[in-house]
């Protein structure tokens, strides 16, 4: 596919029959994906099926070993411009203080310097960092350390986010709050979104389309398009029972995709306890 085809087909970012091999040993094979424009997609599948390959080479850390991504219609031979990347470890600068590490965002978007004060003080009012603006990672829960991360990721203004279980590590109720806050926050900007989770029920509740990617090698199995209208509530949603068997069958795929014996039980989620 040339970039004038990939520019043809509307998707912001489009993997294009890519495959990822180290040492002989396929990671990800033949991946086709599109991403559109404001999307929100879920990616989920059994450990160490190259859910976190797939984010490397669409953010140009890592190229394929067949194949080709595009974002925008401009093949990704290297780091894209105005691409962010979220981890599940928050990555703050332990010697900055809350305003500093937002203000890297703004660093590395080339803001104006002689607006970032006023950036900077919209970020954290829009966070509800506000009290907090001169405090160091290590006096912040996990929580608010992840809504630094998005601070920061906010100030670079980026159009397509990676996110990398940016959530994975934080307790059930502080993830609950998380995800209630980057759909607030993407409802805002419609950017587009790649989420990488392990966690079912929260692949579903954030993005329009959840993709099951089958073991490894990794490819892509099954994609269900969650038919839940924007904005969600999570503790509404998880009792209606198109969302219960949406779940369900996401749950049903990954099992099957790893190969383990079909046990029947419903999707588990720690937020959901």
């Amino acid at each position: 596919m040339s970039s004038n085809e990939a520019a043809k087909t509307g998707g912001k970012v489009v993997v294009q029959n890519a495959s990822v091999a180290y040492d002989g040993l396929t990671v990800l094979k033949d991946v086709e994906l599109t991403l559109e424009d404001g999307e929100f997609v879920s990616i989920v599948g059994p450990s160490g099926c190259g859910k976190s390959t797939l984010l490397k080479i669409v953010s140009g850390l890592e190229r394929p070993s067949k194949g080709k991504v595009f974002i925008d219609g401009v093949e990704v031979t290297e780091i894209p411009p105005r691409l962010g990347f979220m981890f599940q470890r928050d990555a703050l600068l332990p010697w900055a203080t809350t305003r500093e590490n937002i203000n890297v965002g703004l660093e590395l978007s080339n803001y104006p310097a002689e607006k970032r004060s006023q950036r900077l003080a919209e970020l954290i009012e829009f966070l509800q960092l506000k009290g907090f603006e001169n405090h160091y990672p290590t006096m912040l829960s996990g929580g608010m350390r992840q809504r630094v991360s998005l601070g920061r990721l906010l100030a670079y203004e980026p159009e397509v986010y990676l996110m990398d279980e940016p959530f994975g590590s934080l307790d059930a109720q502080t993830k609950l709050t998380m995800g209630k806050e980057l759909l607030r926050i993407w409802s805002t900007h419609r950017r587009s979104v790649i989420f990488v989770t392990h966690d079912i029920q929260e692949a579903a509740y954030l993005a329009s389309r959840v993709i099951v990617i089958s073991g490894r090698p990794g490819t892509v199995k099954k994609e269900f398009v969650v038919d839940l209208p924007y904005p969600r509530d999570f503790n509404t949603i998880r009792t209606m029972p198109k969302f219960y068997d949406l779940c369900s069958a996401i749950w049903d795929e990954i099992t099957d995709a790893a190969e383990v014996p079909g046990v029947k039980q419903p999707p588990a989620m720690a937020a959901s306890a």
